[in-house]
């Protein structure tokens, strides 16, 4: 389970970086990128990251929305499609800059190709299956200790009849005529000296490449039905509140890829901890008198009980730092601190004798 890099990380900008210095950023690393000049499989994916980030921060309303609330401001409020879509503009300007006016791949194949809907860079993509979101709350404990997790997701997944064919036992999907299996048909026009290819979703076979026959009456031919997956993953130690990914665990779609399972995960505050990152805080009260003589105490921590030695004339609101107790750094080795602040209490009521007890103690500096 991985979260979603920091869009300012993914294009290797700051947050004071202007639109310009943003955009000039972008059109370096697509070009590097970009599927049509780099085959790779990790190429296509970093691709992906990059015009999603550029998508964000060179949108006014999304960046403002992420730098204050992060991906969860922007996640909660847009879809990916919202995301896209409203930075329209701002990428035919990157690619018409690129690749020349009319020359490149315009927004809407950007578009189609980052979301799997077909007609992107080098053909047809295969369709990607809805997100799923599962929400989930976890203690303090959970985040020192890591935790494992089984749930059982309801979506559609392969049809147990015809293994995900589609089609009825003792037959078989045939190779779509039409298109000669591959989803797409092109149509040639010349115009004077110049030829053009119009690439489009094969009709007959509705861009699958292949015709069902005869249909599993299980599934209907769509070679999946709704189902319960059982799932179990584990939640890392020095998780923080916010959304995680498990790659391929949403939705399936016939013939395409799933798409993933988000996991939304709150942190649950603690009665006695307050959580900064990595490091956490304790208040221990104390008497005047343990304050100004020094003592030995016991304090908690999420791992055990703790002695530590108060100083005599400690002041109120003193910081004793236990080094290494507070929570594991996600994706780094080590952990953070804990911090000990000492409340001292001052009775509120005295009786006689204390009261002159306490004036013949004032006296002592008088003198």
């Amino acid at each position: 389970m991985s979260a979603k890099r920091d869009y300012y990380e993914v294009l290797g900008v700051s947050k004071t970086s202007s639109a310009n210095e943003i955009k000039f950023q972008y059109r370096k690393l697509a070009l590097k990128f970009h599927p049509d000049r780099n085959k790779s499989e990790e190429a296509a994916e970093h691709f992906k990251e990059i015009s999603e980030a550029y998508a964000v921060l060179s949108d006014t309303e999304k960046r403002n929305l992420y730098d204050q609330y992060g991906h969860s401001g922007v996640d909660g409020k847009y879809s990916t499609e919202d995301i896209f879509k409203g930075a329209s503009g701002n990428f035919d300007d990157v690619f018409s800059d690129l690749f020349g006016r009319g020359g490149g791949q315009g927004f809407q194949s950007i578009f189609e190709t980052l979301l799997g809907r077909g007609g992107g860079f080098g053909g047809f993509r295969k369709q990607k299956g809805s997100d799923l979101l599962y929400e989930t709350s976890i203690t303090l404990e959970d985040v020192l200790q890591g935790k494992h997790m089984e749930i059982n997701l309801n979506k559609e997944v392969e049809c147990s009849t015809c293994h995900g064919t589609g089609a009825a036992a003792g037959s078989s999907p045939i190779t779509c005529k039409t298109c000669n299996g591959q989803g797409q048909t092109r149509q040639t026009r010349k115009m004077g000296f110049a030829s053009f290819v119009t690439v489009g979703i094969c009709h007959t076979c509705r861009g699958q490449g292949k015709i069902i026959e005869k249909p599993c009456k299980n599934c209907k031919g769509r070679g999946i039905t709704k189902g319960i997956r059982h799932l179990p993953f584990d939640i890392p130690p020095g998780i923080d509140s916010g959304d995680y990914t498990i790659p391929g665990e949403g939705e399936s779609v016939p013939d395409g890829i799933n798409g993933d399972l988000i996991v939304r995960i709150q942190v649950l505050s603690h009665s006695e901890f307050k959580r900064d990152g990595s490091d956490i805080f304790y208040d221990k009260q104390i008497s005047m008198i343990d304050a100004s003589l020094g003592k030995n105490i016991e304090v908690p921590t999420l791992d055990r009980v703790e002695k530590i030695s108060v100083e005599q004339g400690s002041q109120p609101n003193t910081i004793i730092k236990l080094k290494g107790k507070g929570l594991p750094r996600l994706n780094s080795r080590g952990r953070g601190d804990q911090y000990v602040r000492l409340v001292v209490n001052i009775p509120k009521k005295l009786d006689k004798e204390q009261k002159n007890l306490l004036k013949e103690f004032e006296k002592t500096f008088e003198n």
